[in-house]
C-alpha cells in the first residue's frame, strides 16, 4: 500500500514538474513575442516624430488634439476652383459649417498654419507626386487649394477617367502629380464611379504598379498611401499565378484574406522604395478611417455627426486596426534598410487624428444639392472622402512643418 502512495505521489510530481514547464515556455513565448512587437513600434515611433525635435524626442506631430478655430479655413469654395465635385461641400449644400472651424494641434509643440509663399519658394524647380487611391486625390485638392493663394496651378495631363493627373506652377517651376494607384501594386479593376463592380479584381501581388515607377525616379517628393481598396473582393496572383482570393466562396480557391494581400503587397512596395536608391524624400502614410454609421458604402451607411470626437471617445473599427498593424510592422523594416542605403523614408500617421473627425466627410453632400426635389431622398452617402475644405487641410499643415523641420 505504502509503495503505491509513493509511486502515485511520484507521479504526480512528476507531472507538476511538465506542468510548469509548460507554463515556463508559453510565458517566455510571450515575453519574446512582445519584446518583437516592442522593437516594432519603437522604430514606428522613431519615424513619426518630426525634424531635430525628433532626436529630443519632444514633439510628435500626430499625438495632438482639434481645437476650435474661430478664423476658419484658409480657402472656400469661392477661392478655389480646383475642387472636385464630390468633395465640394459648400458648393452641394451642406447646411453646417462648424466643421470649418477646428484646427489639428500637436500636444507638445505648434503647428503653423500652411504658408503657401514659403512653400513655392522651397520647392521651386522641384517635382511632387502623390501616388494612391482617391484619398490621395482628395489630399491633393487641399493642397492645390492652399498653393492657389499664391500662384493659380495650370494642368497639363489627365488620363481618360481623370483620375491621375499633373499640374504645373510656372513662375516656381513646380510639377505635381496624382498618380490613381489604389493597391501600389498591379491590378486589374473592373468598377465604375460608384464603386459596383462587375468582376472580381485580379490582384498581383509580387508586381509593382508601373504606373508610378514610369514617374519614380524623377521625383523630388513623393507620398504613397493605400489601404481601403484591399478589402474588396480579389483574386490574388503571384508569379503569374492563382494562389488565393478574398471573399470567393463561390470559387474553388483559397480564401486568403485581404491581410496576407496587404502584408505581400506592401512587402512589394517598401522593398522597392528601400532598394531603390532614391535620394528624394518619400513619404509612406497610413490609411485613413472611415466613419459609416448604420452600415457601409453600398448598405446605406450614413454620417450625420457635426462636430469632431475627442481622444478616448471612438476606436478604429478591426479591419482598420488590422491594416494599421500591418503598415506599421512593414514600413518599420522597410525603413530600416532604406536608411542603411540612404533612401529618405518618412511616415505621415494620419489615421488617429482622422479618426476624430466623423463630421468632415462629404455624407450626402457628394451629390449638388441632394435633397433639393425631396427632402427624403435616398442617397449614397460619402463617409471616406473629407470636404474640402475640412480636416484635410491640417493634413498639409503637418506636411509643411514636417519639411520645414527637415
Amino acid at each position: 500500500m505504502e509503495l503505491k502512495m509513493n509511486s502515485k505521489s511520484s507521479a504526480i510530481q512528476k507531472d507538476k514538474c511538465v506542468l510548469l514547464k509548460a507554463i515556463v515556455t508559453i510565458l517566455a513565448t510571450v515575453l519574446v513575442l512582445r519584446m518583437c512587437l516592442s522593437r516594432t513600434y519603437s522604430a514606428f515611433e522613431e519615424l513619426a516624430f518630426d525634424g531635430e525635435l525628433a532626436k529630443k524626442g519632444k514633439c510628435n506631430l500626430f499625438k495632438g488634439d482639434w481645437t476650435p478655430n474661430p478664423d476658419g479655413p484658409a480657402y472656400t469654395n469661392e477661392t478655389c476652383k480646383l475642387i472636385d465635385q464630390h468633395q465640394n461641400c459648400m458648393k452641394n449644400g451642406r447646411p453646417d459649417s462648424g466643421y470649418l472651424y477646428w484646427r489639428w494641434s500637436p500636444r507638445n509643440c505648434g503647428l503653423p498654419q500652411f504658408n503657401a509663399k514659403r512653400f513655392l519658394e522651397m520647392m521651386t524647380n522641384k517635382s511632387w507626386a502623390l501616388i494612391g487611391d482617391s484619398i490621395s486625390r482628395n489630399q491633393m485638392q487641399s493642397l492645390l487649394c492652399l498653393l492657389s493663394k499664391v500662384e493659380e496651378p495650370i494642368l497639363f495631363y489627365h488620363d481618360e477617367e481623370n483620375k491621375s493627373k499633373s499640374w504645373r506652377f510656372p513662375s516656381h517651376n513646380l510639377t505635381m502629380h496624382v498618380v490613381w494607384s489604389p493597391f501600389l501594386v498591379e491590378a486589374a479593376i473592373f468598377e465604375d464611379i460608384n464603386g459596383v463592380s462587375s468582376r472580381d479584381l485580379q490582384l498581383h501581388l509580387d508586381r509593382i504598379d508601373n504606373k508610378w515607377t514610369e514617374l519614380y525616379k524623377n521625383q523630388d517628393y513623393m507620398i504613397f498611401s493605400t489601404g481601403q481598396w484591399f478589402l474588396k473582393e480579389a483574386v490574388y496572383y503571384e508569379n503569374n499565378a492563382i494562389v488565393g482570393c478574398h471573399y470567393c466562396s463561390d470559387k474553388d480557391l483559397t480564401e486568403l484574406g485581404f491581410d496576407f494581400a496587404y502584408r505581400r503587397s506592401l512587402m512589394t512596395v517598401l522593398s522597392f522604395i528601400a532598394t531603390s536608391g532614391h535620394r528624394g524624400l518619400i513619404f509612406f502614410r497610413t490609411s485613413t478611417p472611415d466613419h459609416f454609421e448604420g452600415g457601409e458604402w453600398s448598405s446605406g451607411g450614413g454620417c450625420a455627426r457635426t462636430t469632431p470626437f475627442k481622444n478616448g471617445q471612438i476606436e478604429l473599427k478591426d479591419v482598420q486596426k488590422t491594416l494599421r498593424r500591418i503598415e506599421l510592422e512593414e514600413l518599420a523594416r522597410a525603413a530600416k534598410r532604406a536608411s542603411q542605403d540612404g533612401v529618405q523614408l518618412r511616415l505621415l500617421d494620419f489615421t488617429q487624428l482622422s479618426l476624430l473627425r466623423p463630421d468632415g466627410h462629404p455624407g450626402p453632400y457628394r451629390h449638388f444639392h441632394p435633397f433639393a426635389k425631396d427632402k427624403n431622398a435616398q442617397v449614397q452617402n460619402d463617409c471616406l472622402h473629407w470636404c474640402v475644405p475640412g480636416p484635410i487641410d491640417s493634413w498639409n499643415d503637418i506636411l509643411m512643418q514636417m519639411l520645414v523641420g527637415g
